[in-house]
């Protein structure tokens, strides 16, 4: 073995401290908390930005697809011999037409803005973000309902079986004028996916009530087309170039939402940097509190050199003891942060619980809980670097124990 049994008999009974060396042992306390609080918090948030950008991804893409193919002009009518094609593309999972459209939606208690979405209804109900529908989707699937997402329902005062009315910004022209096109519609049901952009604002309908609503007959504005990887979508958007016909317009994702999750990315990286910081100033408590322990048993030093003991034995007793600080604290840490990201929605609701207050408002954050995802790389990679910084703290103090000079340190006692 590296260290015998000699030296990690002495190191460890430097650790416990006598009562005159109480102070030195304070200090290697808190050096070990430091580090111990510095990897929890690096794993905590760590696992809380990658659950943001997790749950951002599969929320966002669950409702608006992997790429979208719009014509040249602001809708296109051959939309499924193209969705035909494009199902046939390697990696492609589905391929939906869709007639997007703003409109006003007013209730007897109050009128907001909202996105109108129409899909077969069988398109709409096969994703798997669709599957907790409060109401009668068969409602939405003869084509008398909408779908209406569960916060802007409770914006509107209204719950399913109420009708709401819709009316679209441009209207009819008629010899007396332009006349807003109101129609009402029945609530079919109400969603939810977790997302509060898309819980407050979107409405879904029946592909043909919602073309003959915008006045889109046998049109629709885009193609969704949603993939078996997000991750693979560049290879996919060349398959589907190639065999499309000339004037398409393609957009994926990743052109959509580059500066959003570009800046999520950016938040990330500086956020471990500044967390990093943490372990580094545990690290130097490492080294003060090892060099005051060097300063203190000079004696006990100078005596173990003159009974046989190496540089390199010295060296290596007061390394194992900043090491098990080191180590300690790591594992410490690794337990906390690993249970603590675990469980931080329960942590939440307990604080909110007791203090009465919304710690995570969804109009804020977007989600409606505190997402976590925990990657094992990640939290490998914060263990080696805090183990690593804490090695490299010990290696001046315990060389300057080694260094020490017997007859200087025993010539004044």
């Amino acid at each position: 073995m590296i260290f015998g049994g000699f030296e990690r008999m002495v190191a460890m009974r430097y650790l416990r401290a006598r009562r005159k060396e109480g102070f030195i042992s304070v200090i290697a306390g808190f050096s070990l908390l430091g580090i111990g609080l510095g990897v929890a918090t690096l794993i905590v948030v760590m696992a809380v930005m990658n659950g943001f950008r997790h749950e951002l991804l599969t929320r966002i893409l669950g409702i608006n697809g992997h790429i979208g193919i719009y014509g040249t002009g602001p809708s296109f009518s051959d939309y499924d011999p193209m969705a035909e094609m494009i199902r046939k593309v390697p990696g492609v999972l589905h391929a939906i037409p869709t007639v997007e459209g703003q409109v006003m939606v007013t209730s007897p208690v109050t009128a907001v803005g909202a996105m109108v979405r129409g899909v077969r209804p069988d398109d709409l109900l096969s994703r798997g973000i669709f599957k907790n529908i409060l109401g009668s989707p068969a409602d939405f699937q003869d084509g008398d309902g909408v779908l209406v997402g569960r916060r802007l329902a409770e914006k509107l005062g209204v719950t399913v079986g109420d009708r709401i009315t819709l009316i679209a910004p441009k209207g009819s022209v008629t010899a007396f004028g332009t006349i807003p096109r109101m129609r009402a519609y029945k609530i079919a049901g109400t969603f939810d996916v977790g997302m509060y952009e898309y819980d407050s604002g979107f409405i879904f309908m029946p592909l043909d009530q919602a073309q003959a609503y915008f006045q889109l007959t046998g049109q629709v504005t885009q193609i969704e087309v949603f993939a078996e990887d997000p991750e693979k979508i560049p290879e996919i958007r060349r398959d589907i170039v190639r065999q499309a016909r000339n004037g398409v317009r393609i957009y994926d994702w990743q052109q959509s939402n580059a500066s959003f999750f570009n800046a999520v990315q950016v938040e990330r990286n500086v956020m471990f940097l500044i967390l990093t910081l943490i372990i580094v100033v545990a690290a130097f408590n490492i080294v003060s509190s090892l060099i005051m322990l060097v300063k203190d048993k000079g004696r006990d030093i100078a005596i173990l050199r003159t009974m046989g003991a190496t540089r390199g034995m010295v060296m290596r007793i007061f390394f194992l003891s900043g090491a098990a600080i080191g180590v300690s604290g790591t594992l410490f840490g690794l337990a906390l942060g690993v249970w603590f990201a675990t469980h931080i929605e329960a942590i939440r609701q307990f604080i909110q619980g007791i203090i009465g207050r919304d710690l995570f408002a969804a109009e804020i954050y977007f989600l409606t809980q505190i997402p976590a995802r925990v990657e094992p790389s990640e939290v490998v990679t914060v263990v080696l670097m805090a183990l690593g910084l804490s090695f490299a703290a010990t290696i001046y103090p315990a060389w300057r124990a080694s260094s020490l000079d017997p007859v200087e340190a025993l010539r004044y006692e």
